[in-house]
């Protein structure tokens, strides 16, 4: 399938909306929108819907797709301060405290990229690739490739690239298809070959065979990661747009390793 830019971002804009339960065209307004979460079967796989708090900014204004009783904290939050303020601190500890007296606290911020098809190109790797397919991964489950693959969702892991010095893995690219137009792009390379542009050759590879599937890639990182942020540009990826969710406060402190202290 023959994409465009324009056609890349509307795709991502619509698969926006139906996670958020509002309109495409709500991320091209100039003033804040608010929409009740609701699960939907075609959002994103990974996606627990409906979320009480998630704000979604592709750098027009916000989009809160929230539960309804917070709809007075989050809308006075988001009109106060402009939209890529509310995505960073100072000013997202108060929504989070605001949150916090309910048992929710921030818990995860990430940027996604999605291919600018004027740079994005196959690069060179300076080992040998191969395409892989859902029936290759099944040995590959390890800590070493947990970037590129997911144990808990298997069977979203539909296609990879490996590149390979003699017959062993030395990096992989691989795709979750965590909607039906959009596939999601990880990637792990082993330390004793990073910084040879192993991570960038796969990952743009990988981005053509998603387009050539008919499918967007996206590429999803925390921008805190400046190595996973660097190889997104690197590998023909730009900024698209960003997310925050807030969470209950049980569930970060399991995922900070402890118990939660109420109280």
């Amino acid at each position: 399938m023959n994409f465009t830019n324009a056609d890349i971002l509307q795709i991502a804009m619509e698969q926006s909306a139906i996670d958020a339960n509002c309109r495409a065209e709500d991320f091209l307004r100039s003033e804040n929108v608010v929409a009740l979460s609701a699960a939907n079967p075609q959002a994103r796989k990974y996606l627990s819907l409906p979320l009480d708090c998630n704000l979604i900014s592709y750098g027009n204004n916000i989009v809160a797709s929230i539960n309804e009783k917070y709809s007075a904290v989050v809308t006075e939050y988001i009109n106060r301060f402009p939209a890529e303020h509310c995505f960073e601190t100072p000013n997202l500890h108060i929504l989070n405290d605001e949150l916090q007296k309910d048992n929710l606290r921030i818990c995860f911020m990430a940027e996604y990229f999605l291919p600018d098809l004027r740079v994005l190109q196959s690069l060179d790797c300076p080992y040998q690739t191969k395409l892989l397919h859902a029936a290759d991964f099944s040995v590959l489950y390890t800590p070493q490739w947990s970037n590129a693959l997911c144990e808990k969702r298997r069977e979203l892991d539909v296609l990879g690239i490996g590149a390979y010095d003699g017959d062993k893995l030395v990096g992989l690219a691989a795709c979750s298809a965590d909607c039906e137009t959009m596939w999601q792009i990880g990637i792990d390379v082993l330390p004793a070959y990073r910084r040879q542009g192993v991570a960038s050759a796969l990952t743009s590879r990988l981005a053509l065979e998603i387009l050539e599937s008919g499918r967007v890639p996206f590429y999803c990182a925390a921008w805190s990661n400046i190595k996973s942020v660097r190889n997104a540009i690197k590998s023909g990826f730009r900024p698209a747009w960003v997310e925050m969710t807030a969470k209950s406060a049980a569930l970060v402190a399991e995922m900070n390793g402890k118990k939660e202290v109420v109280g």
